[in-house]
């Protein structure tokens, strides 16, 4: 049963006009107090005064106009204009989906925000940038909170929203910040599951021939492995995919050796991935890091953990070249030389990586023209970019 062929029901069409409504989230236009938790946090966002050298916001990193993700370079520049991390900024669009950070059933982790996980919660990580000496820079909870202090807006939106004494004890004032921010990043803007694909599902477009394509090899694991790490729900038709298991895997991805170079942790430095994550102490679980959402990839370039490709066909060749006996698959076409080794070995995921044959040219092009169809309504236009 093709979904393009389903009939369109009222639930879905007023889904879909609900979601043609919704704002873009950008800058905080509306003058005078915020009167709502949401509404404060997304002035917050915006507010470049909560970093060290007033200069940064959180959204100076996670710009609403990139699907909330930094386009800028592999990672991105501090308040002060100089510090590079070693990691590059996910989007924030669906992050709000992320189950909290735990231990399965199984014994392998799943969830949490950031990379590594260590931020549990939206309002953990919110709390994490302003006080990241690579980031915002502020010294400590003391220092935001007095930020907050000099505002009347600020004064008189925490004391309604959270009682009169908040912005008096520092912490109080800083947990009540972080939940702000979250409630906005919980806006169904940021979640609006509106992109070709889904409205594919709803019956609304017909995916192209080449689009078709990557589908079915997306989804099939006869021919890739996508979806051994790229899907949560049981079914390929569910409308709430988010593409990404939660889950932490070890690619093989190898060092940015530039971005080492840049911000000055040299080649010996080794990021640890979920070992960096302090309620992880188990060795065995370095290298791995949490598999991203392919929800708007297409327009959130450069890729993986350290922004090491800019292209997201050199993605796919990336994967392909575990499965390719052609010596030609192996190379990078950003840098014409082969991909590197792996930064950490022993957790490699060595069953996921070979998992499927080889991809010609055609199929891996198709699948590209598919992660492009999980581009949000609002940001297709950066497709043409």
């Amino acid at each position: 049963m093709t979904p393009a062929k389903l009939t369109l029901g009222l639930g879905a069409v007023l889904t879909a006009a609900f979601a043609a409504l919704l704002p873009v989230a950008g800058p905080a236009t509306t003058p005078g107090i915020p009167t709502t938790l949401d509404a404060l946090g997304e002035r917050l966002f915006f507010d470049t005064d909560l970093s060290l050298n007033r200069t940064q916001s959180c959204a100076t990193c996670h710009d609403p106009e990139r699907a909330f993700s930094d386009p800028r370079g592999a990672a991105s520049i501090g308040d002060d204009g100089v510090s590079i991390g070693d990691r590059n900024a996910p989007t924030v669009t669906y992050a709000a989906l992320t189950p909290p950070f735990r231990r399965m059933e199984d014994g392998r982790w799943q969830g949490g925000q950031f990379h590594d996980g260590r931020a549990a919660t939206l309002e953990e990580q919110a709390g994490g940038p302003p006080l990241n000496p690579s980031e915002m820079g502020m010294p400590d909870r003391a220092a935001v909170a007095a930020r907050l202090r000099e505002k009347p807006d600020y004064v008189a939106a925490f004391a309604d929203l959270f009682g009169a004494e908040t912005l008096a004890d520092d912490d109080a004032a800083y947990d009540a910040m972080t939940r702000a921010i979250a409630a906005f990043e919980r806006r169904p803007e940021f979640s609006s599951f509106d992109s070709r694909y889904d409205r594919y599902l709803r019956g609304e477009v017909e995916l192209t021939r080449e689009e078709e394509l990557g589908r079915l090899l997306f989804f099939s694991r006869q021919f890739t492995n996508c979806n051994m790490c790229h899907q949560l729900k049981r079914s390929e038709m569910d409308p709430a995919e988010p593409f990404t298991d939660y889950r932490y895997h070890n690619i093989g991805l190898p060092p940015n050796h530039d971005l080492r170079a840049r911000n000055g942790l040299g080649e010996g430095h080794l990021d640890g991935g979920l070992t960096e994550n302090p309620a992880v102490d188990d060795m065995a679980e370095q290298g791995r890091f949490k598999t991203p959402t392919l929800r708007n990839v297409a327009v959130t370039a450069p890729y993986m953990h350290n922004g090491l490709f800019r292209d997201l066909r050199t993605v796919i060749l990336f994967y392909n070249r575990y499965n390719s006996k052609n010596a030609a698959r192996a190379v990078n076409p950003e840098t014409g030389e082969p991909f590197g080794l792996p930064e950490v070995m022993d957790s490699l995921a060595v069953t996921e990586l070979t998992h499927g044959p080889a991809l010609d040219d055609q199929r891996i092009d198709a699948l590209v023209a598919f992660l492009k169809t999980l581009t949000d309504a609002r940001y297709e236009p950066l497709l043409d970019e």
